[in-house]
């Protein structure tokens, strides 16, 4: 069983498993999407088989024990859990779940990037692919309520539905925070509200935002058709150098030379 040293920011990487059962824990979040063939995962007795049209989410922290079936390929998103902007609670438990047409279609065009990548072994293009790869994989995983367990019409146990906030926010990325609309918009009070945010998302609002704002520029990035001024303005910032700085303290890079890093 490997215990693996932390890590710091994501990474997504296409894996086959063998048919020898083994078993794994680490101190990061992750999440494996079935790509072709299948495997079997078990977390605490629990086992499902994983193909293309399912995924297993698990926290960290969670023994799982795995074994492939025949030819197969997972495609694995590393997510430590300070890294992108994620409800704590979609990894309250470890579970395997269907995925949507669409992140099936996103798994598999990340797939072919990671396979036919020019950059492999440039740490510094992969650490972007990274970071790209990954917002685009949690914003799908988000939006899909097979995925977060929230399907159309369902009260959540407790708290609050966190998909269903998570989703209000990357709409209205461009306007400033009103915690009263959104509390409102939730069926809340404020202070109550901003209560069971903190529980549901590790973190308060404002927060939260910032880095789901930062999240999406990542993406909106790899666009070139998109101004800096442009993606500033989409994802809330008053102005371009807001951005720039915000950006350049979360990534170590400003936004013109992280884009540099695709050519």
């Amino acid at each position: 069983m490997d215990h693996h040293a932390a890590v710091t920011a994501p990474t997504v990487s296409l894996r086959r498993y063998g048919a020898i059962e083994a078993s794994d824990v680490h101190d990061f979040h992750q999440v494996v999407l079935g790509l072709d063939g299948s495997m079997v995962m078990a977390v605490d007795g629990i086992g499902q088989e994983i193909d293309s049209h399912s995924a297993w989410l698990i926290p960290a922290g969670a023994r799982h024990d795995y074994a492939g079936i025949g030819e197969n390929r997972q495609l694995v998103l590393d997510l430590p859990a300070a890294s992108l902007a994620v409800p704590e609670r979609l990894f309250d438990r470890s579970r395997a779940v269907e995925i949507d047409s669409s992140l099936k279609q996103l798994v598999r065009s990340i797939a072919a990037s990671a396979t036919g990548g020019t950059h492999a072994g440039d740490e510094a293009h992969m650490r972007r692919f990274y970071w790209d790869a990954a917002a685009r994989l949690c914003a799908a995983i988000l939006s899909d309520p097979g995925a977060t367990g929230t399907k159309a019409g369902d009260v959540p146990a407790e708290g609050l539905d966190f998909a269903r906030i998570d989703r209000w926010l990357r709409a209205h990325l461009s306007e400033p925070l009103r915690i009263a609309d959104l509390a409102a918009h939730c069926g809340f009070g404020m202070r109550r509200f901003h209560q069971l945010f903190t529980e549901a998302f590790g973190e308060t609002p404002h927060r939260y935002l910032q880095r789901l704002r930062l999240d999406t520029s990542v993406t909106l990035l790899a666009d070139p058709r998109h101004t800096l001024t442009d993606i500033a303005f989409e994802i809330g910032f008053g102005d371009q150098s807001a951005f720039t700085h915000a950006f350049t303290r979360r990534f170590g890079l400003a936004p013109g030379q992280w884009r540099a890093l695709r050519h």
